[in-house]
């Protein structure tokens, strides 16, 4: 049996938690993207040679503008509701901005 709630081809809705705080103060400490991401790297697909050394594929660090920030993959809160409600609940206890991502054409595309 397939699991009919993931769809490959269906676009990714993804989301930004970004290192800043809601009255526009950097989150410290500086490091914390890569530790929050170190903390979900278990929540993957299985598979892979040294799979437990990398990030998750549904939350990884990214930086955005000069700012560190986490890129959340709504995906999490099928796979593990429990960690989704986790990163979220990081982001709203440490006052942190939640961005909606949103997809960009692809630039070799002409209209």
């Amino acid at each position: 049996m397939t699991d009919s709630s993931v769809n490959p081809s269906a676009p990714k809705r993804e989301f930004f938690i970004q290192g800043l705080t809601s009255d526009g103060k950097q989150f410290r400490p500086s490091d914390w993207a890569e530790r929050l991401c170190g903390a979900m790297s278990c929540f993957r697909p299985e598979g892979g040679r040294n799979a437990h050394l990398q990030y998750s594929p549904y939350v990884r660090p990214i930086l955005l503008d000069g700012v560190r920030s986490v890129v959340v993959n709504e995906a999490l809160r099928e796979i593990e509701p429990l960690a989704y409600h986790f990163v979220l609940s990081f982001a709203k206890d440490n006052d942190l901005q939640i961005v909606d991502a949103c997809l960009l054409p692809d630039p070799a595309e002409k209209k």
